[in-house]
């Protein structure tokens, strides 16, 4: 009966083998005509590829130097990957991403950036003193098949925290902040100071409060009565720095293969590792939910955005003859 509604060639909806399939097809058709003809990569956001969709989900690792960031991913992996470097002193100067590889190897960044199926294009603007501080360790791991792990430069303290690194440092953790599907922020429980560069860190992914997940690292090293005025101090000072009402997760344990040295709260450690990869195998599941909600919020913007810029070209236009950006 489609002659009741006037309808009689009723538009059969389309059908995509994946919602990456589907969102990159909205994206060509809808969404990209719009953004090319009102320049909107030139202003605000480049261009979108095809690795921006299928990219697996990404965590990012960020903490002050001899944190255990880098022990905390061969934890995950259980095994070594190319290019570590562990030590008590800062031995992660590199952003590195690991990802699954036919074979074992490292891709220079400069390199990393012009591969068509991976999704580092876009930071070339960061210039070349960045592409030589970052690169892709790739091995054959069931982790990293499905998650790819960021791990970053050791966050310095006192005088060091005044050398130049180069690049904008905060400005590529922001770049990171916006695309990785979960971050970590890693404290020592003897090294609970947060900081300059620290600070300037957190504030680059504090506008993905829902993505920041909080690890106290190296908790078997005291006692338990120590432990809880560590996490009342931890706490203490994270509500000093994220300024948000809700209280962020944290999780208590030592992240690594060694003997606990204070067995109490074995069972503790054991419960929060259990919840922590729980919310990590959960990445995978919940990527494709976070793409669509990306692209919608694109969509916003640009949507916001637009009819401003067009307006500011029409002012320009008309008061001073010519336009000018």
């Amino acid at each position: 009966m489609k002659w009741l509604d006037g309808n009689s060639k009723r538009k059969e909806p389309e059908v995509f083998d994946t919602v990456a399939d589907g969102l990159k097809a909205i994206y060509r058709t809808k969404l990209l005509p719009l953004e090319e003809h009102y320049k909107f990569h030139d202003f605000h956001s480049p261009q979108l590829d095809d690795p921006d969709f299928d990219a697996k989900p990404m965590i990012l690792l960020i903490g002050q130097y001899s944190t255990g960031k880098t022990t905390f991913i061969r934890f995950l992996l259980e095994q070594d990957f190319p290019g570590i470097r562990i030590g008590p002193e800062p031995t992660t100067d590199r952003f590195i991403a690991v990802m699954s590889g036919d074979q074992d190897g490292i891709v220079p960044g400069n390199a990393l950036v012009v591969d068509s199926k991976k999704q580092f294009k876009p930071l070339t603007k960061f210039g070349n003193a960045f592409l030589n501080r970052f690169q892709c360790s790739t091995l054959k791991n069931p982790v990293v098949d499905s998650l790819t792990i960021i791990d970053t430069p050791g966050i310095l303290s006192g005088e060091k925290q005044r050398l130049d690194r180069g690049y904008d440092f905060a400005g590529v953790l922001e770049w990171f902040a916006e695309r990785v599907d979960r971050i970590l922020l890693l404290f020592d429980a003897h090294k609970l100071d947060i900081s300059d560069e620290f600070k300037r860190a957190i504030d680059a992914v504090k506008g993905y409060d829902d993505k920041i997940r909080i690890i106290l690292n190296k908790a078997d090293m005291v006692d338990p009565q120590q432990l809880m005025r560590v996490y009342g101090a931890l706490m203490w000072s994270l509500g000093k720095v994220l300024n948000t009402p809700e209280v962020a997760r944290v999780y208590i344990g030592s992240f690594w293969d060694k003997p606990l040295h204070f067995d109490e709260n074995r069972k503790l450690f054991e419960l929060e590792e259990q919840d922590l990869f729980n919310d990590l195998k959960s990445l995978p599941k919940n990527a494709a939910l976070r793409k669509l909600n990306d692209l919608i919020k694109r969509a916003r913007l640009a949507k916001v955005i637009i009819p401003n810029l067009n307006w500011s070209i029409v002012l320009s236009t008309n008061f001073h003859g010519s336009v000018t950006i």
